[in-house]
């Protein structure tokens, strides 16, 4: 148990690091990196930056839960 929530906390705090990345600062971030800083009609709140938002909360959620899940786990030591 231990080592899958290891894993798992792992694992989305990768994958949040790159959603975070990916999402458009006040300077453009790297997501403009991927568009060439050009305007186009995937900028602003299209379903792209939607999509992306939800995908940063869900896996926002995951890493909150697995860093929960194991301070329990460790403290009751399962």
């Amino acid at each position: 148990m231990k080592i899958f929530l290891l894993v798992l906390a792992i694992v989305s705090s990768l994958v949040l690091m790159l959603l975070v990345l990916l999402h458009r600062g006040k300077g453009g971030g790297l997501s403009s990196l991927f568009g060439g800083g050009v305007q186009s009609s995937l900028s602003g709140s299209s379903v792209v930056e939607k999509n992306l938002d939800r995908l940063t909360i869900i896996f926002a959620m995951i890493w909150l839960i697995s860093i929960i899940a194991m301070g329990v786990v460790i403290r009751l030591g399962v």
